[in-house]
């Protein structure tokens, strides 16, 4: 069961995600979650993806689909503490180096300014 947990860090949200973002509940609650962000006039997000065991073309799609959204929006969308499986995902379809990726929450949230 994928989950995702959005959080106030001064003006910055993070989005503490776990489970498997594939197809299915998991893109569909991180479009939601993501979405009500954006309607709240929150830009400038962080998904923290260290709970997260798997994903797939799906759920790279809700992250990429975020990230466009949130910088026509004049924000940005961060991500914390890949885990190894989602790491090598995101390099072999070579969008590791299109995310800001963070290992530490403070840095995270200080790059934004």
């Amino acid at each position: 069961m994928f989950r995702a947990t959005p959080r106030l860090v001064g003006e910055i949200v993070i989005v503490d995600a776990s489970g498997k973002l594939a197809l299915g509940d998991g893109t569909a609650l991180l479009r939601q979650t993501l979405r009500s962000l954006f309607d709240d006039g929150h830009h400038r997000i962080i998904v923290n993806l260290a709970e997260v065991d798997y994903v797939d073309s799906s759920g790279i799609g809700e992250l990429v689909t975020a990230l466009t959204t949130s910088r026509r929006l004049g924000g940005e969308i961060k991500l914390l503490q890949v885990a190894h499986g989602v790491r090598d995902v995101l390099l072999a379809t070579k969008l590791y180096t299109v995310f800001d990726v963070h290992s530490e929450e403070a840095g995270a949230v200080s790059s934004f300014r």
